[in-house]
């Protein structure tokens, strides 16, 4: 181990100041770089995609307390302004659904009432332990059979009251389907809750 290599090896900066200030100008420089447009070789197979400098802070930016209770995590993703949000689209969906249909009187959407957002969250539990508890139909869970009966889901919501709000279960207005965003985009809908 030769100490004249190793000071071969090390790099002087006069400043934190000066450092900082030619990485931010790297930065910059990398970025101008990416939004370039290029050509790209049809005739290779598979061209590497662009790469774009990652600008974020990696890691948890909310603080998490030593807790067990799996809705402390849950409330981190739903919190009261999402579950708000969702209740209020879904509610607005509902009349306007209503408003451009002639609706019989046997109709089952006539039965329904606002959702809160105490009630979306009871919804959205039923939801999650239909993912643990499994069953071949969803009318199942309410089922009274001996058999097949699993009491907690009717207890929680009817089924009736459950179908209405999945029918009418809306995270996007309406008004806002028209977008820059890409048509075939899945998570579209989904856009305005992140």
């Amino acid at each position: 181990m030769n100490s004249d290599s190793e000071e071969d090896h090390l790099i002087e900066t006069s400043s934190e100041d000066e450092l900082s200030s030619s990485e931010g100008e790297s930065e910059d420089e990398s970025l101008e770089s990416a939004r370039n447009w290029c050509g790209v070789d049809v005739s290779v197979l598979n061209p590497a995609p662009p790469k774009f400098p990652f600008t974020g802070n990696p890691g948890i930016k909310v603080s998490l307390k030593q807790s067990d209770d799996p809705l402390d995590y849950f409330c981190l993703f739903f919190d009261d302004e999402v579950i708000s949000f969702i209740a209020k689209e879904t509610n607005s969906f509902a009349e306007e659904h209503f408003s451009n249909l002639e609706l019989t009187p046997s109709t089952r959407a006539l039965q329904w009432k606002d959702v809160t957002s105490e009630e979306l969250k009871r919804f959205i539990s039923l939801l999650i332990l239909q993912g643990i508890v499994q069953k071949p139909t969803e009318k199942w869970f309410w089922s009274k059979r001996p058999i097949l009966c699993t009491p907690f889901f009717g207890n929680v919501m009817n089924e009736k009251r459950y179908s209405l709000i999945m029918k009418f279960l809306h995270f996007q207005s309406s008004n806002d389907s028209e977008d820059e965003s890409p048509s075939n985009n899945k998570l579209k809908k989904n856009w305005q809750i992140s």
